[in-house]
């Protein structure tokens, strides 16, 4: 690298933000484009020698021109090149030990990219601060793409900036970089810099720094350079050298390769074969050379900047320069190369490479077969797959096939398109499954992806084909056990305890433990479903009884076992497994896997219930709020729940960010009946109320979550003081109460009856009657440990109890209120309860239990008559000539005098004091 960095002051400002942001807790993404040669390795390199200077780790990894060939090797490169206590760290992270040298692949156990992407995240937090640079970004393999798009979106407070660079020049219409760019560009997380070209008086300045030259030459340079950095450092070069200077960039780059001896040229175009770089043993060996004459070629080549040296090797000074001199290689001068190299190399992904290129197809077609299985080893999937579909297309072009293969081409697709889906492309798995033979096995997995892409009717369908076709008993399970999973949820649904007591018998006859376990979790869901909770409890302890050797079954046990615990109020024990799950997944790197979050939110939810606030509220600040896809909004919504009931100031920004996701369902219900509860105590029921309605309209009849989106329609129709929809709200929760999803009867546990009650309370509060009796069976039914529910309960029973006359009872209940909310330090159920306490004068002895009507002012008992006949603020206001604002004050103080909360209640008391008549 030569010369002082010139003309980017800009540009590296914003990189140094984004480092200093990392360095204060706040992670970044930077993505650095230009043409070849402007200059993004220049800026990149001034960046990681001013993150070294402030104490960051700096890891730098390069993707090379291998197409999906070496899954990850940026990381590796990255890893291996770090510092020792870096390289240390990783090693303790088996998934990515295993891309530093020696050491060999550790067997699956499942979900294998997850576990890598989670341990990565897991090294950047024990080393961090981190500054990861990951250069040529248009030549990522699938996997190193999808993990640059895994950390932009996961890394949010940790002290690590991830900087990309990349060829814009390179990027065409179809590249698969271009969609990356364009879903990371529209994260908040993410800053974008792009290198234009130098202008003229930079490019002076910037070529006065590579060494003397004269005005003339100066001049010629700049103008022919076009404000490439790179350009004008091979026209300097050239100059010096006494050349005449080429017209394009690449006859100038070979005009100096020209100048080197003949051993010289032999060494590097041999070089540009390899690729990058290139280790000095491999190179020597390739070249053919004496070793005295080819240490001579490499020293002329190294002096002249050609070539650097790096590591054990060699690395070209710039890819436009690798490029030149390989595409001006002949075309048997390349083939008897790469002949060379894969008759010497091992890596099979580099050998499939090589092999192809020197046309030698069966080797190859083996090559790629074994690169397959050793992607699939590392966590790679898509190239895996990829590796795979190339032996496939080579299939035919081979002869005895099958033989190298060691398997058939059947065995073959089946095994790409488990590898697709694997990856994330269950559409491409499906269809690639749908032209194989359909055995049980093809056909369960067809069944088992159809049904994780919904379409459950299609899935029943093949899964029962899958049963039909199996002919031992450990297919046959399995195609049980994902037949009776398709069928869970659909009209069919009461044949799945039948179906999944099959599969369990026959997958424990066979010894098939992951057909035992799919078994038994469907069956416990069936069985939760009609109310047996002991029942469900067993099956899922059964479950639990050992590992599966599949983490992601392992991990979904524990995960409904504890969801089971806590959905019947076993808050403790709920916990327990909790923990353990999430032990589970941590020490397997899966902290961000399906389950893996499954159970972090799920042990949120056991704090917040438990009234563990503090701890929910840490767990919450991991949730990130700047969200971009449907399940980093759905669990961004979970934090609401602490955040909305601590009235915490982040609530909007939040929000903010999920507004876009609230097409979805799960998403929708999460944030917006928070949302709604948020509007509730800032004074906009009528807001709330649309978000209420929004939910319900998305919801599937009979669901339970309608049972809680009812209770907060109510709430705010009650401040509303209307009845118009409270009919409807309290028949769609009772529709959940009593038929459920399925129409086989709803059973909920503790806190959904907790919540039904609390919808007759409040559809009767609505009307203006408060239920004494049914506020305190509200109050004892959230008692089974949900803290704030209960205490929000004691609030509406105090209330109901002022109104009818027990006011040293109402008091008593409206300090436990005080005394939670003040525990938990819920601001906004603890200004509502003040307010209350005001207007009901309580203090330590207690009061009267009326208001006499003298303590009305004769303007207050005016607007008392109209308030209880049903009109606004407005409509008073015109009544009485007044403006709406007295009246306003007017109803204010008139709901302080009589002790109650909401113009329906306001008019209730007034009627039974007799101040109506």
């Amino acid at each position: 690298m030569n010369g002082l960095l010139v003309g980017r002051s800009a540009e590296l400002a914003g990189l140094l933000r984004a480092l200093s942001s990392a360095a204060d807790g706040v992670a970044g993404v930077a993505l650095v484009g230009g043409d070849a040669g402007i200059g993004k390795t220049r800026l990149a390199a001034e960046l990681a020698a001013e993150a070294r200077t402030r104490g960051f780790n700096v890891l730098v990894g390069q993707c090379a021109e291998l197409g999906d060939a070496l899954p990850y090797l940026p990381l590796a490169d990255a890893l291996r090149g770090a510092e020792p206590a870096v390289r240390e760290a990783a090693a303790a992270h088996p998934m990515l030990g295993q891309l530093l040298p020696g050491t060999e692949s550790a067997p699956s156990a499942g979900l294998t990219q997850q576990r890598l992407f989670g341990s990565l995240l897991g090294l950047l937090a024990d080393v961090q601060p981190v500054l990861f640079v990951i250069e040529d970004l248009h030549w990522a393999d699938r996997s190193t793409r999808d993990l640059l798009v895994f950390l932009s979106r996961m890394l949010q407070s940790e002290r690590v900036c991830v900087v990309g660079t990349y060829r814009t020049d390179d990027l065409h219409r179809r590249h698969p970089l271009r969609p990356v760019l364009a879903e990371l560009k529209r994260l908040p997380t993410v800053t974008s810099v792009e290198l234009g070209p130098l202008g003229a008086g930079e490019m002076a300045d910037y070529v006065a720094t590579l060494g003397e030259i004269d005005a003339q030459s100066l001049g010629l340079v700049v103008s022919r350079a076009d404000g490439n950095p790179f350009y004008a450092e091979e026209l300097h070069a050239a100059m010096a050298e006494g050349d005449s200077l080429p017209d394009e960039l690449a006859s100038l780059l070979l005009s100096r390769v020209e100048v080197l001896s003949e051993a010289g040229q032999q060494v590097l175009r041999a070089a540009a074969v390899a690729g990058r770089q290139v280790e000095d043993d491999l190179l020597r060996e390739v070249s053919g050379l004496p070793l005295a004459e080819f240490e001579e070629a490499v020293r002329e080549i190294v002096s002249r900047g050609l070539l650097k040296v790096r590591g054990h090797g060699y690395a070209f000074r710039h890819a436009l320069l690798q490029e030149a001199v390989y595409t001006d290689l002949l075309p048997g001068e390349r083939t008897r190369l790469h002949a060379a190299f894969a008759r010497l190399l091992t890596s099979p992904a580099e050998l499939a490479h090589h092999h192809l290129a020197s046309h030698d197809l069966a080797g190859a077609f083996a090559a790629s077969i074994e690169a397959g299985r050793a992607a699939e080893r590392v966590g790679a999937p898509a190239e895996a797959h990829s590796h795979y579909d190339r032996a496939l297309s080579l299939w035919e072009r081979v002869d005895d096939a099958a033989r190298l293969a060691g398997t058939s081409r059947a065995e073959l697709a089946f095994r790409s398109a488990v590898m697709a889906a694997d990856s994330g492309d269950k559409h491409r798995a499906v269809a690639q499954l749908r032209v194989l033979p359909q055995t049980s096995e093809v056909s369960e997995r067809l069944a088992y992806y159809l049904y994780e892409t919904d379409d459950e009717a299609a899935a029943a369908e093949v899964a029962e084909r899958a049963v039909e076709s199996a002919d031992e008993p450990a297919a046959l399970s399995r195609a049980m056990a994902t037949h009776a999973r398709t069928l869970l949820w659909g009209p069919r649904h009461q044949e799945v305890e039948e179906l999944a007591t099959k599969a369990l018998e026959l997958a424990r006859t066979a010894g098939a433990r992951d057909a035992e376990v799919g078994a038994l979790l469907t069956l416990a869901t069936s069985v939760e479903l009609r109310g047996d909770m002991h029942r469900a409890h067993e099956l899922v302890e059964k479950a639990m009884a050992g590992p599966t050797g599949d983490l992601a079954m392992d991990l979904r046990a524990r995960f409904h076992h504890a969801r089971i615990h806590y959905e019947q109020g076993v808050l403790e024990h709920a916990a327990e497994v909790a923990d353990d799950g999430i032990r589970l997944a941590s020490d397997a790197g899966l902290m961000w896997s399906t389950y893996g979050t499954d159970l972090r939110f799920l042990r949120f939810l056991i704090h917040y219930v438990a009234g563990e606030w503090d701890a929910a509220e840490t767990m919450a600040a991991g949730f990130g709020a700047r969200v971009g896809t449907v399940p980093e909004a759905i669990l961004s919504s979970f934090a609401l729940f602490v955040e909305v009931a601590r009235g915490l100031p982040v609530v909007e920004s939040r929000l903010s960010w999920l507004r876009p996701f609230w097409s979805d369902p799960l998403a929708s219900y999460m944030s917006r009946g928070l949302a709604a509860e948020h509007a509730l105590w800032h004074g906009d029921p009528a807001t709330a109320l649309d978000h209420v309605r929004a939910v319900l309209a998305a919801q599937v009849p009979g669901d339970s979550g309608n049972v809680r989106m009812a209770a907060i329609g109510l709430w705010a129709l009650a401040e509303l003081g209307t009845t118009e929809g409270a009919d409807e709200l309290r028949a769609q929760a009772r529709l959940a109460v009593e038929s459920g999803p399925t129409g086989a009867g709803g059973h909920l546990g503790p806190e959904g009856r907790a919540w039904a009650l609390r919808v007759e309370a409040e559809w009767h509060r609505v009307h203006g009657r408060l239920d004494v009796e049914l506020c305190r069976r509200v109050t004892e039914a959230f008692g089974y440990g949900f803290v704030y529910e209960a205490a929000r309960a004691r609030w509406r029973l105090a209330e109901a109890l002022l109104a009818a006359g027990e006011r040293h009872a109402a008091q008593a209940e409206w300090e436990q209120a005080r005394e939670a909310a003040g525990k938990l330090r819920a601001v906004p159920l603890e200004s509502a309860l003040l307010d209350f306490g005001r207007r009901a004068r309580f203090g330590s002895s207690g009061g009267q239990t009326s208001v006499p009507q003298g303590e009305l002012t004769a303007r207050e008992a005016e607007v008392l008559r109209l308030v209880a006949e049903g009109l606004t603020n407005r409509e008073i206001a015109e009544r009485l000539f007044i403006a709406q604002k007295t009246v306003s004050v007017h109803v204010s103080n008139i709901l302080g005098k009589l002790g109650v909360s909401t113009r329906t209640q306001a008019a209730a008391t007034a009627r039974r004091l007799g101040l109506l008549p």
